[in-house]
Formats: structure tokens, C-alpha cells, sequence
């Protein structure tokens, strides 16, 4: 088909069938032919050319006539030799105006230039009419793109590669499945079309003599994926490169399709990083480029996406975030992102920057909610607990990362000096309002009020079975964390309660005994912090249960968290309460924080079986406690340090209060223990002002007062409602390297993916665990955090259809084969699992 005729056919035919009526403006006279070939008896076309007054009266004439039933007319088009008016005083002025509203108008936006126009009408040849119209800016005559490419057709390689498009051809040339490639290696006929086509196509000149596939496809990879580099290089060619072969820039839109389309398509993503790293390593373009800081936004190679990862961070060192940003949601696609030791790298710099970033926008909303202690505890409640948690994920990446060369040392200390920064703000507005208000704040739920509120009134109503799962050192982020993940499975209900001081164990736990505002107290007399029951010590955990075990005889059993949640137990049918004790996110973070973080999740994942197991065993209720929060001092170093205040004290609770007598200073809050709700012989306590322990070192600490040790979640799951609805024949697929054995990392890649066919799941999202179990079912390798995986519970959320690419951190000390398995978060059934063995290169 000529240019000519598409024009007229596939362009003003159609508009004017659909809207009765269209203006065509054409100042350089190059459409007229084609307008007024239109013209015949159900067609009135107007030609504005010679007498303008004469075509309105045409042009109104035959509006009318085509408004009137049964006038045997289909539109009428009107050719005006001008440019199409722009703004409304050229609208007012051009006497056919009009006439476009009525209809339409042509050109009707930049898909309309004679370049588009000429683009759409021959697509395999884009790069021929692109230097047309270079060699000729005005723009070619059609028979000069008529012309273009002669007429070729290239029938052996449509028919070896069973494709039409261009496009598809050159595709198919790169990266052809299976049964192109027995037709491609069963003849050569095709390699003589396949040279005119590629020069017609990239105006590449084959220069290998080969006549078979695997020739043609190593120089073409070499061309395609260079062009795509110089295309995107903002500045000049290193001259060691200059005469590596490239297509004109008239090709750049047929080059940056396929690399799009090799990058994106999951068929072909690999084999495209495969090439790519061999090209690179070939051309030897991290040194030839050393010199160059702007590669430009694609990152066809590998090494282009180290420098971007270098620009991010520097936009993090230098404080323009907003730089580091563009970055980050530039690549987050990224095809180098199917590397693992890329993804650790990327998601370390984007935790990293969603922490500066919350930082700065809490810290100008904190005067707004500065002016009582009522209105800063609400604002933590609320949203300021995020920063926590954003702070918590952020520790978290870094302490899973390995940097040997330290790329990543600037990005960690600014996060962690920002932070800092916003929590000392906080904490010396927390303390100006302790002194003033004392705690826990008064008309709030106080945790020595949680077991007779939530657990003893529930006890009451006969056959009603209650679990209290107590875990130590759940703060409260965590716990909106973990009331998320449980409301996947229920109607759950969070509210925030504010711990007994001292914020440590022993304290914390005996708060959650029932009648605990009544009869706790804390002794000093033997220079030992002792809580007592009434008289009674309740130090331990023994003790603490026996307190219950009296009060409910047979009706009470406890035991910990992880036996119910992972073993066979029975319970017996007389107990209404039981109790569950989870003490790892303390004893872990207690005894190696930098690197424990990981396991907060596993934890979660505990709690979240155990509600599953009890909702299967009649009980109607859980209540989820715990005893304190904790801060995480990840930027401690010997001059961390908070002095004592002058005095007598004789209790020190973790390095974070005093009990004792002494005098109030700069650095320290001393006030009288009932304005803190303790109930003990010792005359005075001592708190400092700042984010500091009283003795250096803790990268993990709590005892004192500040929003993020003392305010801490209680999270009531209902066991006793109906099912939440599911995803119907769905199934989660697993893939690992195009279906690749054995993985080379530590940091394998898999793709999950959720495919159904129930139509009215579309919109259902389904979440589901991922783990790497060896022989005997031992936890092996899991998610490293990123945008795809919940930090806290280490979770996947997937919509039917979606797929995802998740970074798995395998255990160094294994070797050998193992099942990477998806399972359901509270059943731990497995959806779906996949067999892989290792085989690192060293």
C-alpha cells in the first residue's frame, strides 16, 4: 500500500465515516490530492484552496445537508490549505473552526505528523524513513518513502521464523525458541534476506561470512546491545570505542523496543543477561568507561548499574535525596535486579533513603504535636511509630549485608545520624512532658490494667477459653506489624497500652498479672531490684506462673510459644487459660542486635501458627502482651554515654534508670517513683534526658522512659468468627533461571508467580511464606527484605497473575540440595516447591 493511499484510507476515511464531518488543515499542501479523491456521491468534499468565501458557503451548505434524514449523505470534509489554529483567538479568526468541533480535525495531535504517519504506514522500515526525513527535514515526497526498502517482503525468514512484524523478526533472530531454531539450523536460505533485512532494519552491515544462526546472532547481540549504550551516553564515545560498530540514531527506537522486550520478557531475560555480561567482559567497558559519571538512564550492562547504585549513594551523602530518589525509581525494574548481591545492595540504599526521607518529614510535623504529653503519644501512636520501624528494616538490611569494599558505609552512617537526630528531638520533648505529666499517662491503659481488662473479664463467661501469648520485647511497631499479618486470618483489634517502669523483664511480666495495679511492688532493700507479688517474688517466670496457677487451678497451662506453635501438644479440655511465652526478640537482640534483627520475623511467624492451631482447638479468643518496647542505639559508640547524676543510687535497671537518692542535673531527670507509677522503698529515680545508657556500648537497650520502650501493643484476635474468603484454584508457581537446577550464589533469585483461572479472585491478594528447607526440614535460606517481602513477618503478598523476582539469603555453612517451598503463612501447608542444590564457585 502506498503512503498515499494509507493516508487517505486508514486515516481521513475513517475519521470522517465516525464523525460525519472533518476540517483538514494542510499548510503545505501535501494532502490535497487525497482529500479530494474522497469525494463522490455519498461524500461532499470542500476545497478551501482557491476562494475562501465560496468554500464557507460550500462547507455550511453541505453541513446542512448532511444533517437532514435520509439525505443519502455520510459526511463532509473541508480541506483549508492553512495551519491548524492553536489558540482560541486563531480559532475565532479561521472561518472553519467550527466545523472541526463539530466533527473532527486533522492534525489531531503529534501521532498525525507526516513522520508518524509514515512510520505507521511502513513499521519495518522505520529506520530508512527516519534518514529520509533527516536528508530531507521538510519531509520526503511519498514516492521517496514509497520507494524505501523496494518492496522486500524477506519470505524464508517470515516463513523459517513463522513471525510478520519486523520487529518480531529481529527478535526472533536474537533469541528464537525452539522450533525457530530447527529452522534456522536446517537451511540457510534465510541468511541472505536476514543481511538485507538487518541493514534495512538497524542499517547494519553483517560482516561475519558464517551462514549459520549462531555467527549472525553473536554479531547481532554485539550491535544491538552497543547500539542501546551509545544511544543512552549522554556525552561522547571513549575513543577506544569509537569504531566499535553501532546503528545511526535513526534505528534508536527500533533498538530500545527489542532491548525492552528482551529485558522485560521472562522467556528471554536471562539469556539477555548472559549476553550482556559476555559483551561487556568483551569490549572491556568498565575501564574503557572509568572516566565517565553519566551513563546515561538504561543500564544495559552490568557495570552501568553499579555506577547508578554510586549516584544514588551519593545523592544520599549529599543530601539530595530527591536525586538518590529518581535513581531508585528509575532501576527498580531493573533487569540486574535478578542478581541477588544487586538486590542486597539496592534495597540496603532504599531503606536507607525512605529513613532520611521519614525522618525529615516527621521531624517538620513534630512542632505540630509537641504542645502535651497526650498529643505526642497519639502522634507516635498514630504515625510517628513508622519512623521505628523504617529505622528497624533499614538496621535489618545492613546487618545482612556483606561489604567488603565499604561502597555502603556513607549510606549507613547518614541514615543512622539522621535518625539519631530525630529521636533525640522526640525524647527531649518526652521528657519535658514526663517531669510535668509523670506515667503512664493518665485516662490511657496502663499495663498493669491489661490482664484483669482484656483476659480476666473474658474469663468470667463460662466455656470461654482465652490464650495469653506474652512476648517479650514486642514494641509497638511490631505489634502493628504483627496485627496486620493476623488480620489476614480474622478480626483483630490493636490498641496501645503503656508499660510499668523499669521497662525490663522481670518488671514488664509481673505488669501482666492479674490484679497487678493492686499488688505489685518493687523492692530495693537487698541492692537487688526485686518485683514482688503481695509479699511473694515474682523474679522469674516459675514464679509469675505459679501466681496464675493458684488463681485458676486446672484451668490454667502454660508452656512456650515455639513448643505449641511447632509440636503435636495436647491441651487438656478443663483449661480456659492459656498462656504462651515467646522470649527471643529479647534474648536475641540482647546478645548479637547487629546481626538478630533478621529473626524478629520468625517470631511473628510463631504467633500467627499458634492462633491458627488454637482456633482449631475451640479456643475463642488470644490476647497478644508484652512487657516493653526497646530502641535500637546501632550508632553507639564509647562517648554514647549518659553521666550519672550525683547521689546515692543503689539500683541500676539495664543502664537505663536509677533507683536510689541523688540530684536532678543537665543530663538527667530525677523524680519522686510514684510520678512514674512505681510503687517501691527507694526515695527517688533517675532517668537521662537523652537516647543514652548510663554505660556505653548497647546497641540494644531498654529500661527507661521514651515513646519507643514504653508504649507497647495489645492485640485481641477473635478465633471464634467465620473464615475469611480465599483464592479458588490458584497456584503458585516457582522458577528459578529459566528452570535452572543449581544455583552459583548465596543470593539466588527465585520468580513466584500466582496464576488462576477463578475469575472472581482477580482482585483477591494471597500471602504465602518463602523458605529454602534442607533434607530434615531445617530452615536454610529466606527472603532477604525488599519492596516485595514484609520486613517483620518476611511475607509475600501476590495478586493473581502477578510475578515477582525474590532474593533468598541461603545459609553459608550449607551445601547440597534443598526445597525452596511456598507456604501458607498460618497452616505452613505448602502451595508449591521447588528442588535446587547448590553449586558455589569459589
Amino acid at each position: 500500500m502506498s503512503i498515499a493511499t494509507f493516508i487517505r484510507d486508514q486515516i481521513f476515511l475513517p475519521r470522517l465515516r465516525l464523525a460525519g464531518c472533518i476540517v483538514v488543515y494542510d499548510s503545505e499542501r501535501r494532502y490535497h490530492d487525497q482529500c479530494v479523491s474522497l469525494a463522490n456521491e455519498r461524500t461532499t468534499v470542500v476545497d478551501a484552496s482557491e476562494s475562501g468565501i465560496e468554500a464557507r458557503e460550500a462547507a455550511l451548505s453541505a453541513l446542512q445537508e448532511v444533517g437532514k434524514p435520509n439525505s443519502g449523505l455520510d459526511g463532509v470534509l473541508i480541506y483549508v490549505p492553512t495551519k491548524k489554529p492553536q489558540t482560541d483567538e486563531e480559532m475565532q479568526v479561521d472561518p472553519f473552526s467550527i466545523y472541526g468541533k463539530c466533527g473532527a480535525v486533522f492534525p489531531q495531535d503529534d501521532g498525525d505528523e507526516y513522520l508518524s504517519l509514515c512510520l505507521r504506514a511502513r513499521p519495518d522500515h522505520i529506520t530508512e524513513i527516519r534518514k529520509a526525513f533527516a536528508a530531507m527535514p521538510a519531509g520526503p515526497a511519498f514516492a521517496v518513502i514509497d520507494a524505501i526498502g523496494g518492496g522486500a517482503s524477506w519470505p524464508h525468514l517470515r516463513a523459517a521464523l513463522g513471525v510478520e512484524s519486523g520487529r518480531e523478526i529481529l527478535a526472533a533472530l536474537l533469541v528464537p525458541n525452539d522450533r525457530q531454531s530447527v529452522a534456522l539450523k536446517s537451511a540457510d536460505a534465510w541468511t541472505d534476506e536476514a543481511r538485507e533485512f538487518l541493514r534495512t532494519t538497524l542499517s547494519m552491515t553483517v560482516k561475519t561470512r558464517g551462514k549459520t544462526w549462531g555467527s549472525f546472532a553473536d554479531e547481532l547481540w554485539r550491535y544491538v546491545l552497543f547500539s542501546e549504550f551509545v544511544f543512552d551516553l549522554p556525552g561522547a564515545l571513549p575513543a577506544s570505542l569509537k569504531d566499535v560498530p553501532h546503528a545511526p540514531p535513526e534505528a534508536r527506537p527500533v533498538v530500545e523496543d527489542v532491548c525492552d522486550r528482551l529485558r522485560n520478557d521472562p522467556r528471554w531475560r536471562s539469556t539477555y543477561v548472559e549476553r550482556a555480561e559476555t559483551i561487556e567482559a568483551e569490549f572491556d567497558l568498565p575501564n574503557q568507561c572509568a572516566a565517565i559519571e553519566d551513563l546515561g538512564e538504561r543500564d544495559t550492562f552490568p557495570f552501568e548499574e553499579r555506577t547508578y547504585l554510586r549516584v544514588a549513594i551519593k545523592g544520599i551523602t549529599t543530601a539530595d535525596v530527591d536525586a538518590a530518589r529518581r535513581v531508585l525509581m528509575r532501576h527498580k525494574n531493573s533487569v540486574w535486579l535478578g542478581k541477588g548481591e544487586s538486590q542486597a545492595q539496592w534495597e540496603l540504599v532504599r531503606s536507607g533513603l525512605n529513613l532520611i526521607e521519614a525522618c525529615e518529614d516527621y521531624e517538620r510535623q513534630l512542632p505540630d504535636h509537641a504542645r502535651s504529653q497526650s498529643d505526642l503519644i497519639d502522634f507516635y501512636v498514630t504515625t510517628l511509630r513508622e519512623v521505628d520501624r523504617l529505622h528497624r528494616e533499614f538496621e535489618q538490611a545492613v546487618g545482612e549485608f556483606i561489604d567488603p569494599h565499604g561502597m555502603m558505609q556513607e549510606v549507613v552512617q547518614q541514615a543512622r545520624l539522621r535518625y539519631r537526630r530525630m529521636a533525640e528531638r522526640v525524647q527531649t520533648l518526652f521528657m519535658k512532658h514526663l517531669s510535668a505529666s509523670g506515667w503512664p499517662p493518665a485516662g490511657r491503659l496502663a499495663n498493669v490494667d491489661v490482664f484483669d481488662h482484656f483476659v480476666g473479664e473474658r474469663l468470667k463467661d463460662a466455656g470461654r477459653r482465652v490464650a495469653y501469648i506474652l512476648v517479650d520485647a514486642l514494641r509497638y511497631e511490631l505489634g502493628v506489624a504483627l496485627e496486620k499479618m493476623v488480620a489476614e486470618d480474622g478480626p483483630v483489634e490493636l490498641q496501645a497500652a503503656y508499660a510499668q517502669l523499669p521497662t525490663i523483664t522481670p518488671v514488664g511480666m509481673a505488669s501482666l498479672l492479674p490484679d497487678a495495679r493492686a499488688q505489685l511492688t518493687l523492692s530495693t532493700e537487698t541492692g537487688v531490684l526485686m518485683p514482688k507479688f503481695g509479699s511473694a517474688p515474682v523474679a522469674n517466670v516459675g514464679a509469675r506462673m505459679d501466681i496464675l496457677r493458684k488463681r485458676f487451678g486446672d484451668r490454667f497451662s502454660e508452656m512456650l510459644l515455639s513448643d505449641f506453635a511447632r509440636n503435636r501438644l495436647k491441651i487438656a479440655s478443663t483449661v480456659d487459660l492459656l498462656v504462651l511465652r515467646s522470649t527471643e526478640i529479647d534474648s536475641q537482640l540482647e546478645n548479637n542486635p547487629e546481626t538478630t534483627l533478621g529473626l524478629i520475623p520468625a517470631t511473628l511467624k510463631l504467633v500467627r501458627v499458634a492462633l491458627h492451631k488454637l482456633k482449631g482447638m475451640g479456643f475463642n479468643e488470644a490476647v497478644i502482651v508484652t512487657d516493653h518496647g526497646f530502641f535500637l542505639n546501632a550508632q553507639a559508640d564509647h562517648g554514647d554515654v549518659c553521666s550519672k547524676p550525683p547521689g546515692k543510687w543503689t539500683i541500676n535497671a539495664h543502664d537505663r534508670m536509677l533507683l536510689g537518692a541523688g540530684n536532678e542535673d543537665a543530663h538527667n531527670l530525677v523524680i519522686a517513683p510514684d510520678k512514674l507509677g512505681i510503687r517501691t522503698d527507694a526515695p527517688q529515680t533517675a532517668l537521662p534526658r537523652t537516647m543514652a545508657p548510663y554505660s556505653s556500648g548497647h546497641l540494644y537497650f531498654h529500661g527507661g522512659a521514651s515513646l519507643a520502650e514504653a508504649i507497647v501493643p495489645v492485640i485481641v484476635a477473635r478465633l471464634d468468627a467465620a473464615e475469611q474468603p480465599s483464592v479458588s484454584r490458584a497456584t503458585v508457581e516457582l522458577n528459578y533461571r529459566n528452570g535452572s537446577t543449581r544455583i552459583t550464589t548465596y543470593v539466588p533469585v527465585i520468580e513466584v508467580s500466582l496464576v488462576s483461572d477463578d475469575m472472581f479472585s482477580q482482585g483477591v491478594s494471597v500471602e504465602l511464606l518463602l523458605e529454602a528447607q534442607d533434607a530434615k526440614g531445617r530452615v536454610v535460606g529466606e527472603p532477604r527484605p525488599s519492596a516485595d517481602v514484609n520486613p517483620a513477618t518476611r511475607t509475600i503478598t501476590l495478586l493473581p497473575g502477578q510475578r515477582k523476582q525474590i532474593a533468598l539469603g541461603m545459609d553459608r555453612e550449607f551445601e547440597g540440595k534443598f526445597t525452596i517451598k511456598a507456604l501458607n503463612p498460618s497452616t505452613l501447608a505448602s502451595y508449591s516447591t521447588l528442588t535446587l542444590e547448590t553449586d558455589y564457585t569459589v
